[in-house]
């Protein structure tokens, strides 16, 4: 089997593409792909449990805790005390935060739009459910 007849090769390389287009519309605007991520992934009117955040979105806790730390010195986000639970620290958004968290969402729905309009109804149908099948199955076990 050629590498490009697996799976992988192609989601890697999907993923590259993405991956660097988000990047490079995220650097317009001073910040990257990955602090993008964290941005949508934060509730913009209760905040977010930090310790919530890493398997919210499959990161390692020191990855994210770096990530954290850097978007606190920018003034993207605050770190607060939860109010019931004083052991809990709940992250938010400061008003930078939730501008770089609405362009971060723009992105991501106008590549969505954009790829959308390339394919054909059975054609996304048929992609989602490929790559439902990868995310819920046990690949152990196929």
């Amino acid at each position: 089997m050629h590498q490009e007849e697996t799976f992988d090769y192609h989601i890697k390389w999907a993923w590259h593409k993405i991956s660097k287009f988000y990047n490079q519309e995220a650097s317009k605007h001073d910040f990257t792909m990955a602090v993008g991520y964290v941005l949508l992934n934060i509730d913009s009117k209760e905040g977010t449990p930090a310790t919530s955040l890493g398997p919210k979105m499959g990161m390692e806790p020191r990855s994210l805790s770096r990530i954290l730390n850097s978007m606190q010195e920018k003034g993207l986000i605050e770190r607060r005390a939860d109010l019931v639970d004083k052991r809990i620290n709940r992250v938010f958004l400061t008003d930078l935060g939730k501008t770089k968290r609405n362009i971060s969402r723009n992105t991501v729905l106008s590549l969505n739009e954009k790829l959308h309009a390339q394919f054909s109804s059975s054609k996304l149908n048929a992609f989602f459910e490929v790559m439902e099948t990868i995310k819920n199955k046990d690949l152990n076990e196929l």
